[in-house]
């Protein structure tokens, strides 16, 4: 049994779903809980969550575990990590939602980011943010919720706004007042240089952002609040604060310049440690902050793939090819390839490095041979030809992988990870425990918490063991796959 108050509570609050697991000081876990987000599509390109239910969900999570684990006085810590960039509006006096949320795969705002780019904004914003002008990141939804909900509006003109991505919007509800948003979720925005302690002004009246209704920057770990004693019955700390992708950066153990991830989970996202140098990508990469500990930022540089494991829902649940993603692996190895099909899976545009909002998904190469298996396959293998074009952007940036860290639900499909050591012609590594967004931020809480001394020490004590995947294809299979694949990205 570990002593009182050693355990630490994570709420992961993602894209589909909202979960909260209990850890203890060796990564075990404990107890967990989760349920699954509404996803609302009120027109083509915008996607929406229920602030709501987000808080409701995770906090029907938290008291589910807590109770499992022995109460709130087993608990030394919470951490929080969440779905970057997608943006809460509430009101601060009621602490209520006064819209929906708009998440970070909505693209209503892509005229405006055209306009902003047009105008030759892009590359001072890069220079500043180390972030390309996108509908992908908060700034322009919350322009787009000032200028569109009445509610918004109203409450921005009175002085009771507060806008903040999931982590603000959860510690707000937690501590019952408290706004704040890490560094690291901060760094999303388009409102927080690299090399600035929190948001700058000019930058928010480039994107009509009322800074007055944005929190104050922090740390990703340290004492940032308490939690209201009526939610678990006593008061918890909250010790971390850490978007989703810079959590599983921290859980895979890059705690080093060089090192590199790939998470895949809904969408796909690799981030490579760079110290404390700030990014300046020249081949549409993303520079951000990796973590904020002191003071002090550990900077990563980053690609960003919109689609991967919302692809396979999307061949469940629209397209009904398939019952279950756990049937996928089989599926695949039933053919020896895809049979000539390639499926660019642009089903919100494409991320980097192309970075292309109007791009459509397609499927080519079928004949009267395809089957439903070679589709599924043409699927899963756009995971791995879509990561080969951030290894050739990070390359070109001076940041050339020499292995690969993968993580996420789609990561423990063993096909996946075979084709991805196979396509990169890199050594693949796969941790037992594929849920590590989760395991940093307890890492980080842990740390925050007093518990560990460094993350060095966290990740010794909380990481498990790895499976490792080494390239069997062969360089013209290799090349074949990745010519049939630039075509079909040219026509999408």
């Amino acid at each position: 049994m570990n002593p009182i108050g050693e355990l630490i509570l994570v709420l992961d609050a993602g894209t589909t779903s909202t979960r909260a697991i209990v850890f203890d000081r060796g990564g075990a876990v404990r107890a967990t809980a989760q349920h699954a987000l509404t996803q609302h599509y009120p027109q083509a390109g915008w996607v929406e969550h229920d602030p709501r239910e987000i808080w409701d969900l995770t906090l029907a999570a938290a008291r589910q575990v807590v109770t499992e684990a022995g109460g709130a006085d087993r608990i030394a810590a919470i951490g929080i990590t969440n779905q970057r960039e997608t943006v809460v509006a509430w009101d601060r006096q009621s602490g209520e939602p006064l819209a929906r949320a708009l998440v970070w795969q909505d693209r209503r705002t892509a005229n405006v980011c055209s306009a902003l780019r047009e105008a030759g904004y892009e590359a001072p914003v890069q220079e500043a943010t180390g972030l390309l002008l996108d509908p992908y990141f908060s700034a322009t939804k919350m322009r787009w919720l000032v200028e569109n909900e009445p509610a918004v509006r109203a409450a921005a003109v009175s002085g009771r706004l507060a806008l903040g991505t999931v982590e603000t919007w959860l510690t707000c509800k937690l501590t019952g007042g408290a706004q704040i948003s890490d560094a690291s979720n901060a760094s999303r925005t388009s409102l927080l240089p690299l090399s600035g302690a929190s948001w700058d002004a000019g930058l928010c009246d480039l994107f009509g952002v009322p800074i007055a209704a944005l929190g104050e920057v922090t740390d990703n770990a340290g004492a940032l609040g308490m939690t209201l004693a009526e939610h678990f019955g006593s008061a918890i700390a909250i010790t971390c604060l850490a978007g989703d992708q810079q959590a599983a950066t921290i859980g895979q153990g890059c705690l080093a310049p060089g090192e590199t991830k790939a998470t895949y989970g809904t969408g796909a996202f690799v981030l490579t440690n760079m110290g404390c140098t700030a990014p300046r990508s020249r081949h549409r990469l993303l520079g951000t902050v990796l973590c904020q500990l002191g003071g002090e930022r550990t900077f990563a540089l980053e690609g960003s793939v919109f689609v991967a494991g919302s692809l396979i829902q999307w061949l469940r649940d629209s397209m009904g090819l398939i019952a279950s993603a756990a049937e996928t692996e089989a599926i695949a190895r039933s053919v020896s390839d895809s049979g000539g099909v390639v499926l660019v899976p642009a089903l919100s545009g494409l991320g980097a490095p192309h970075w292309r909002p109007d791009a459509r998904a397609s499927i080519t190469g079928m004949s009267f041979a395809t089957t439903r298996a070679h589709l599924v396959r043409a699927a899963l293998e756009a995971m791995a030809l879509q990561t080969s074009d951030l290894a050739a952007a990070f390359a070109l940036d001076g940041a050339q992988w020499t292995s690969l860290r993968i993580d996420g639900g789609m990561s423990s499909n063993d096909w996946i990870a075979q084709d991805l050591a196979d396509m990169l012609d890199l050594p693949v590594e796969r941790p037992d425990f594929v849920e590590t967004t989760a395991l940093g931020a307890a890492m980080l809480a842990g740390l925050g918490a007093g518990l560990f001394g460094s993350l060095g020490e966290a990740a010794a004590e909380m990481r498990g063991k790895v499976r490792h995947f080494t390239a069997a294809l062969s360089d013209d299979q290799r090349q074949t796959r990745l010519a049939a694949w630039r075509s079909a990205l040219a026509e999408s």
